[in-house]
């Protein structure tokens, strides 16, 4: 069985302590396997005289495993699981020596080789259940103990670890013992890093990557320092316990699947993170969102743990709310909310619409298997957006007050919901405990609508209706005409209200837009009365501030989805508005879903290329307006929609050919690879071309770059060639995998890649089978056929799920895929 059942965890919790963990890895035994050696010191507790238990652990090689200093047949491995049987009470010493294979999938220790200088590295991702590809554990979060960590690497490695490490000669290094912290938690990167080091408050600080990308890291050094003081001091004013571990190392390594993780004293990025080209402000914004969000795992996470995975937004939903607001309050980047609202909030509410959603603290989490499933829009964006809503209602100094009793209580140990709505129960005298049960333990999401009342002398009265069951406490924002400027709004003012409402609620003259929401401080779909839809689609762009357009324009998008809105009238509002808009990260959200949803699903076939010729005629718009250089960020924007929309290949063709935009920017490798990319798709270049951009950048940015460009050729060669790296031979690691699925299908190339449809679902089922979940996601996110918006596609991904056994893993994607599939058809109906 290579999945841990609640049940399980629960028993063997209660049968043994777990003491220390001493854990020596070899390096140097070649490209395919590496040594793992790990001694673990337990109790079996007293209350029991006899028992069985097991550890987990997937070797390639199971070398010699004793117990007590007695030999135990290593042939007994069942699967990933060693048992140990006949256990007195009292302590004991496992000692299991085992070879174990390095991953090409991001999972467990990852290795690469940079195609650039030859260099090799590797990093553990031990997440959920992969620590057993690396060491043998008692792998659940409740079992936590000291980690001691060895090394032997090759001459010339750095080795890096949860603790301060030393390098005590021939290619050894040792690390500091760590606190208690769980197995998944266990970090180590190793290979010639490129290092900038620093104190902080007498903490050791270091940021890391490859050599090739050593130039970009240094030009942004300061910068992502500056950004981890700023947190780190906030987080200090605002949390009594201090920081927990004996130093903070942030890696940026390759082909990594998340955006980072919470590695104790190390945390790893993807290191895309690292800017080898232009990128916008909101970009370095992203980035620095990420410092803090890791950051406030420190806390929420790793010094206090969940007990079991059905608490996963314990650590996430807290670490997502506290990294945008930190990043709000300590830094430059004094907005975020506005791209939490269109970015991420989009991806809560979309998951939460679908036959796969869950509460953000469900009950029913009753395996690692279905655990892995919730690390979606719920945990991290609803239940952030919760986290807001609470704050609001709460208010902040008791909200933080719970959190420090919570980490008091808990520090090093394991804590529940239940332990947390403790904790903020003593520091209010609101029922937390109701809050709790209306917001954590519900699906779905609320509609709040307007409904406005004519009253005596031209006033007015406002009652929401509310189709939901959680109360919510929201800013109503009244707007009116500028009487100097017909296309600009000026706020009256802004209402405080609870709904459920008690009575209507009088609002003076009707005001030309009325805005449920303002300040985005709930999580609800909301719509608008008549009048002030006619004056959002006249005046959107002329709403004084950024957060309160991302609320008008998250409505928009909702009521395009749930077919209230016309997908050409979405496209129409944004034609008109987006040219005037400021913020980036709204540029950034609606220019998204416009392409990716709007022209390429919503809209039938014969309209798309009318949709694509009004979106450049938008980004020309913004081209125009940035001429001056006063906007690079937002000029960036435009250049790379145009792009991506272009349907003729002439202009694009001759800024490659020329290596820049007239009057800027000039083609860096990420637009020369997007440039490409796009004439692939419209076959206005070859093999040749693409073999020549390759050549010119070696890096693996660039063979990424070349393998979606090989994949979006319409050819018939070249989508064989790409279908059978992708399903058949299995050689393609995690993010050769993604690039070349992003580049097959093509709304423009439906008929070409009509016969790969069908056997995707036959095919995606049987990679995912082979090669687990990493692939499985990718194949469920990326090779999908999205562009096939149509019954037949639907039926066969139906049949699928119910007769074609896809691991779970794939299935919930392809539940989610075909669910938006649906919603699409339903769209395009309307």
């Amino acid at each position: 069985m290579s999945v841990l059942m609640r049940d399980e965890a629960q028993t063997r919790a209660k049968l043994v302590d777990v003491r220390r963990y001493t854990i020596d890895l070899d390096l140097t035994t070649g490209d395919e396997t590496f040594g793992s050696l790990t001694v673990i010191r337990f109790t079996v507790l007293a209350d029991h005289d006899v028992t069985d238990t097991f550890v987990e652990l997937k070797p390639a090689e199971l070398r010699s495993v004793t117990l007590d200093g007695q030999p135990l047949d290593p042939e007994t491995l069942d699967g990933n699981r060693l048992p140990l049987r006949n256990l007195g009470a009292g302590e004991h010493e496992l000692r299991v020596d085992a070879v174990m294979r390095y991953s090409h999938t991001g999972e467990g220790m990852h290795r690469f080789t940079d195609p650039t200088d030859g260099e090799t590295y590797v990093y553990t991702q031990l997440f959920m259940d992969d620590v057993q590809r690396v060491f043998a554990a008692f792998d659940q979060p409740d079992l936590k103990a000291v980690f001691e960590l060895s090394v032997r690497a090759p001459e010339g490695w750095t080795v890096l670890a949860n603790g301060v490490t030393e390098h005590v000669g021939e290619g050894r290094w040792k690390a500091a013992p760590t606190p208690l912290i769980s197995t998944y938690l266990v970090a180590v990167a190793a290979g010639p890093w490129h290092s900038v080091r620093t104190e902080h408050r007498g903490l050791p600080f270091g940021i890391h990557c490859r050599r090739s990308l050593a130039p970009h890291l240094d030009a942004d050094a300061d910068e992502i320092l500056e950004i981890t003081r700023q947190c780190y001091d906030r987080y200090h004013e605002k949390f009594e316990e201090p920081y927990p571990f004996d130093s903070y190392d942030q890696a940026f390594v390759p082909e990594f699947n998340a955006g980072a993780m919470e590695n104790p004293g190390l945390v790893t990025f993807r290191d895309e993170f690292v800017y080898r080209s232009a990128v916008t402000d909101t970009e370095r914004q992203t980035r620095a969102m990420v410092i803090a969000h890791e950051m406030a795992h420190m806390w929420f996470g790793d010094l206090v743990t969940l007990k079991w995975w059905d608490d996963i937004w314990l650590n996430e939903s807290f670490a997502e709310y506290m990294g945008y607001q930190t990043l709000t309050e300590a830094t430059r980047f004094t907005d975020t909310w506005t791209d939490f609202g269109v970015v991420r909030k989009g991806w809560g509410y979309d998951a939460d619409q679908r036959p796969s959603t869950h509460p953000v603290a469900p009950e029913a989490v009753d395996d690692t298997a279905a655990a892995l499933l919730n690390f979606d829009g719920i945990s991290y964006a609803k239940g952030a957006s919760a986290l807001r809503q609470l704050v609001a209602w709460l208010g902040e100094k008791d909200f933080l007050a719970g959190i420090n009793t919570h980490f008091t209580r808990h520090r090093f140990g394991n804590a529940t919901l239940a332990d947390f709505i403790d904790s903020l129960a003593g520091a209010t005298d609101r029922d937390v405990h109701a809050w709790a049960d209306a917001w954590l333990r519900t699906t779905g999401v609320d509609t709040l609508t307007p409904r406005i009342t004519n009253g005596d002398h031209g006033t007015c009265a406002l009652t929401v209706e509310h189709t939901g069951s959680r109360p919510h406490r929201i800013a109503v924002g009244l707007y009116d005409q500028d009487v100097t400027d017909e296309g600009r709004l000026t706020l009256r003012r802004r209402l405080d209200l609870d709904v459920p409402q008690t009575d209507s609620h009088p609002i003076g003259k009707r005001p030309a837009l009325l805005v449920l929401n303002d300040g985005d401080l709930t999580y609800a779909k909301v719509r608008f009365d008549p009048e002030s839809f006619r004056t959002v689609r006249a005046a959107l762009s002329g709403l004084p501030e950024p957060l309160t357009r991302a609320v008008v324009w998250n409505a928009l998008r909702d009521a395009v989805r749930d077919g209230e809105l016309p997908p050409a009238t979405h496209l129409e509002i944004a034609r008109a508005h987006l040219p005037r808009e400021t913020d980036l990260a709204l540029v950034q959200g609606v220019l998204g879903f416009a392409i990716t949803q709007v022209a390429d699903r919503y809209l039938a076939p014969d309209e798309r290329p009318a949709a694509l010729a009004t979106l450049s005629a938008l980004c020309r718009d913004l081209l125009r307006r940035t001429e001056d250089g006063d906007n690079p960020g937002l000029r960036l924007l435009a250049v790379r929609h145009y792009i991506d929309v272009a349907a003729h290949p002439d202009t694009i063709a001759a800024w490659l050919a020329e290596g820049t935009v007239p009057g800027g920017p000039e083609l860096d490798p990420e637009l020369r690879w997007r440039v490409l990319g796009r004439l692939a798709v419209l076959g206005a270049v070859d093999e040749a071309a693409i073999a020549a951009e390759l050549r010119r950048d070696p890096s693996a940015t660039g063979q990424e770059g070349a393998a979606r460009c090989r994949a979006a050729l319409p050819d018939p060669e070249a989508k064989r060639a790409a279908w059978e790296a992708m399903f058949t031979t299995d050689d393609l690691s995690n993010y050769l995998f993604t690039a070349t699925a992003r580049g097959f299908w093509q709304p423009e190339q439906a008929d070409l890649v009509r016969k790969y449809v069908p056997r995707y679902f036959e095919d995606a089922v049987a990679v995912a089978a082979r090669r687990g979940p990493a692939i499985a996601e990718a194949a469920g996110r990326w090779a999908f056929p999205v562009h096939a918006v149509d019954t037949e596609t639907l039926r066969t991904g139906e049949e699928c799920l119910r007769d074609g056994g896809p691991i779970p893993a794939l299935r919930r994607k392809l539940a989610d895929q075909l669910d938006d599939l649906a919603r699409a058809l339903r769209v395009r109906q309307a």
